[in-house]
């Protein structure tokens, strides 16, 4: 039963005000978009085309906020969420567990076409995003999670947008093997993180003002061991690694003989793949900043006389003498960020012939997608991949070529 519906504002938007609205389209983040009162209204857990009662629940000079709280008239691509979690003020994690699979999909597709249009004026882009190996009807494929922790200790998510530390029981997009919430209490620990291994494997850790001990899990990607710790970058979903190392060798086709390298490198996953394919007359640079994974890079790849690992800042040490000579390819990995147009046009002037560029934000790569065509780079290709199923995110491989060569790759 829908309860009565007595609107609580008229005028300005506050915090707490419910409306009736209709939804209408998809925004980056997450959200979708709905009009009242003057304001663009950015409304979570609802779908394009329904009529819901929605709350406000936050008003910048800038944006508005707002849940879906009552659908009153739902979309056929409606379903019910596998976890109690998932809905308004609750888990922050899950914003997509209301929206069938496929229609998931044709949504984050629909958000990467937008983010070119608008970012870099690429119309009609078609870019469809698919699924990988390794999750059950988009459940179960996480193999890294960060709990949150209270001031008493216990282990749950935090709530959207929020301090306050849910207490979940299980994550149903987590592992099996580790989805279930860690038992104990973690006083004065700041978070704690499990991770599987491909091996089953499953290490708990908590993370606080104390030094962290090492604690790693066993990954196989194309046939080769990792030794990854918790704390360092490893791609969530199961299939993910296996399934970007793929595409990052098919888009860049690197060749024996040839120098790349691997800018925002992490644990040195794509580094261990272009040393293959380059061979012993070749060399791969790979670039991180962040000390946890260079050792472990050093760790995992030490038998590789073709790779040379480098910790510090990637604009720092393109723009070093060590940067120097000739470079054929280049793989770009950046944060939720971008590269950004520093680091873009000092690739840019290196001149490679192919930039493999892997994205997990579709506006921060198109912003610098834009920016290399200003310097002579037009995106030749794009793949999407649903290495967050359950969620808005979406991960994306772009190739860019020179101008005058964009039809070299195919």
């Amino acid at each position: 039963m829908i309860p009565d519906f007595d609107a609580k504002s008229v005028g300005p938007l506050a915090v707490g005000d419910v409306l009736e609205v209709t939804i209408g389209q998809v925004a980056h983040g997450g959200h979708f978009i709905a009009h009242a009162n003057g304001r663009t209204i950015f409304v979570r857990h609802a779908l394009p085309g329904e009529s819901a009662r929605i709350e406000i629940t936050e008003v910048r000079a800038k944006i508005v906020r707002a849940d879906a709280i009552v659908i009153l008239e739902p979309s056929p691509d409606r379903v019910s969420p596998p976890c109690a979690f998932a809905g308004p003020q609750l888990c922050g994690g899950c914003d997509f567990q209301h929206i069938s699979l496929s229609r998931q999909r044709a949504l984050k597709q629909q958000v990467v076409a937008d983010a070119f249009r608008r970012h870099a004026r690429l119309v009609d882009l078609d870019i469809p995003v698919v699924p990988l190996a390794g999750d059950c009807d988009g459940l179960h494929w996480r193999t890294r999670v960060r709990w949150g922790v209270d001031s008493q200790g216990h282990v749950g998510f935090h709530a959207y947008r929020s301090n306050t530390i849910l207490p979940v029981t299980k994550c149903v997009i987590a592992t099996e093997g580790q989805g279930v919430v860690p038992a104990g209490t973690y006083p004065g620990a700041l978070e704690v993180r499990s991770a599987e291994g491909s091996d089953g494997g499953v290490v708990i850790a908590a993370t606080g003002p104390g030094p962290a001990g090492a604690h790693r899990v066993t990954q196989t990607v194309l046939g080769r061991r990792w030794q990854v710790e918790v704390g360092s970058f490893w791609q969530s979903h199961r299939g993910a690694p296996t399934a970007l190392a793929q595409a990052v060798l098919a888009a860049g086709q690197p060749l024996v003989g040839e120098t790349w390298w691997d800018l925002y490198s992490g644990v040195g996953l794509f580094s261990a793949y272009l040393a293959a394919a380059v061979g012993t007359t070749g060399s791969v640079v790979a670039v991180d900043v962040a000390s946890r994974s260079v050792r472990d890079a050093r760790r995992n790849l030490h038998q590789e006389v073709n790779i040379k690992l480098v910790e510090g800042q990637v604009d720092t040490w393109l723009a070093s003498a060590a940067a120097s000579g000739p470079v054929a390819g280049v793989v770009l990995d950046p944060p939720r960020t971008g590269a950004g147009p520093v680091v873009a046009g000092q690739i840019a002037a290196r001149k490679p012939r192919v930039v493999v560029y892997v994205a997990c934000d579709p506006v921060a790569l198109a912003r610098d997608v834009a920016t290399f065509a200003t310097l002579g780079y037009r995106l030749a290709k794009a793949s999407g991949y649903d290495t967050f199923p359950m969620t808005h995110h979406v991960e994306l491989v772009a190739t860019l070529v020179p101008i005058a060569a964009a039809d070299q790759i195919s």
